[in-house]
């Protein structure tokens, strides 16, 4: 008897092939047969007529490090489709971690990775993982390697270059996580202390990851003024490590910046015709997000947090700041892309402010009664010990169309699952399947679940997911292509998508007829069982 037999649907398998009517048979997690399967000798049928049965979604870049050990049941992921998540991205991954940085380092990703109260009882990137296998979740995580944390671990948050001595105690680390299943090496050239390294330290380390056959996943050192060269940078990186490249939430931030994505597109296409393997992913929003310490300047995060909240207190520094912010053009400046009234709080650590999220610092400077915006987030900074999340607009949606299209970008949520989240994070996938499908027809339907299935499937190396095939893992998203879509915004995002009728993972149903079963029958995936 089978467990789950899916019948009469329209099998859009991720080869980015046109749909076909046929059957799905899934026996112990796994697809046994993909076409016309005459008995109805199963546990459980499920008819899918007139509905459209995909591979379940993979989100190539998700930042549900920590959040998902608090809530296993990964509401926000599994109720839009997805079954398989990267985690480890941006550099932030939380392991390997030495004991005695755990606490600092844990502050410093508070804005990213949120204030869950889990406790760290982890080391090394196999004990973390073992963490996920102890407890369930109900989605698939493979993991990063993160830049940060080996780099915060071994040089703190100096401003340098490593001696020979720390960059081999670094080669060692990437190493050692390779060796415990890790698919990728992750860095964020935004965030200190990555924002102090060259690029000759990330071709170095990205040498030992390239030896495992892993690949870079990268924010790049600007995304705003200094997009192109840092393009450049990238594809430098990429020749000289001769490593596989997957550019993080591919765009260009700022009004005169926008329309530069048709030259940056341009520089990976004649990238890839030299023999670099590089491709691009994306969320399909014009507003990003990420922590709120990210608008000052790069030096005021020399030393840590507790530096940097130092310098916000201090009356002649924080002047420095403001004037640099309104000023420098040498870093990624976020307030200066955005402009103020575009930056919108988030999350936030205490209880005290919790009233400001969902406001924008130019309403937060009105309500504070502060002098100028600037002065309100110093503020705000200082009285949540940095632990802040934003979420900033500054891209236009004629760049998100045209990265969307292109065939080598591919679909991920940067999610930050934290406070009045990013509407990305809980509805990513079927905001595309709406908007940029079924309404503006920007891309068609086999094609969009090709960038969300099959392509992440290949870039991260996983060889049994991603299609719908006899032999591969019972991972199947099932929708109403008619009615699939987001009803999350930025004001009010913890809606739920609607459409979504049964996601399936490892051949357990995790949504049945749109709600969560809370079954927990994800796995932990390693690169090492792929090799």
């Amino acid at each position: 008897m089978l467990d789950i037999l899916v019948k009469k649907g329209r099998i859009i398998n991720g080869t980015g092939n046109p749909w076909f009517k046929g059957d799905i048979a899934i026996q112990d997690g796994k697809i046994v047969k993909v076409g016309d399967i005459p008995t109805s000798n199963a546990k459980k049928i499920i008819d899918a007529e007139r509905l459209i049965v995909a591979p379940g979604f993979i989100d190539i870049h998700s930042h549900s490090d920590i959040v998902w050990l608090a809530r296993p049941t990964a509401d926000e992921k599994v109720l839009q489709g997805v079954t398989t998540e990267l985690i480890g991205q941006c550099g932030f991954s939380v392991a390997p971690i030495k004991e005695e940085y755990k606490e600092e380092y844990k502050h410093l990703v508070m804005g990213v990775l949120g204030n869950t109260g889990v406790e760290w009882n982890w080391n090394t990137l196999a004990e973390y993982l073992a963490v996920f296998e102890l407890q369930g979740i109900a989605v698939n995580i493979a993991s990063s390697v993160g830049h940060g944390v080996i780099r915060f671990c071994t040089m703190g948050m100096e401003n340098r270059s490593p001696t020979s001595e720390e960059m081999e105690e670094m080669k060692q680390s990437v190493a050692k996580c390779f060796n415990d299943g890790a698919f990728a090496f992750s860095t964020g050239l935004i965030y200190p202390p990555l924002t102090f390294a060259t690029a000759e330290e990330i071709i170095e380390l990205c040498k030992v990851a390239t030896h495992y056959n892993g690949f870079l996943s990268i924010h790049m050192r600007s995304e705003s003024d200094k997009v192109v060269e840092s393009v450049h940078e990238v594809i430098e990186i990429g020749k000289k490590a001769g490593i596989p490249i997957e550019v993080s939430h591919f765009k260009a931030a700022g009004k005169l910046n926008w329309g530069k994505v048709t030259q940056t597109l341009k520089l990976v296409e004649d990238a890839r015709e030299t023999g670099i393997d590089i491709t691009v992913d994306q969320y399909p929003y014009t507003a990003g997000s990420t922590t709120l310490t990210a608008i000052l300047p790069p030096w005021v995060h020399i030393g840590g947090q507790e530096k940097l909240l130092q310098r916000l207190k201090d009356r002649e520094t924080r002047e420095k700041i403001k004037n640099e912010i309104a000023e420098a053009v040498d870093w990624d400046n976020y307030a200066k892309a955005s402009g103020w009234e575009g930056i919108l709080i988030t999350s936030v650590k205490t209880e005290k402010n919790k009233d400001l999220e969902g406001k924008t610092l130019s309403e937060i400077t009105e309500i504070k009664g502060a002098d100028d915006p600037a002065e309100a987030a110093f503020d705000l900074l200082i009285e949540e010990d940095a632990a802040v999340s934003m979420v900033l607009f500054f891209m236009d949606e004629n760049d998100v169309i045209t990265v969307l299209k292109h065939p080598l970008q591919m679909v991920g949520t940067d999610s930050i699952i934290t406070g009045k989240y990013h509407p990305r994070s809980i509805a990513s996938y079927p905001r595309i399947l709406r908007q940029y499908v079924r309404e503006k027809e920007v891309l068609t339907l086999t094609e969009a679940i090709r960038k969300m299935t099959s392509l992440p499937a290949q870039k991260i190396g996983l060889k049994d997911r991603g299609l719908l095939l006899s032999g591969f893992a019972a991972d199947i998203t099932i929708f109403d292509a008619k009615a699939i879509g987001d009803t999350a915004t930025y004001i009010d995002p913890h809606q739920f998508p609607k459409g979504i009728g049964f996601v399936i993972v490892n051949g357990k149903i995790v949504v049945e007829e749109g709600k969560h079963t809370r079954a927990l029958p994800g796995k932990v995936l390693r690169k090492t069982d792929y090799l």
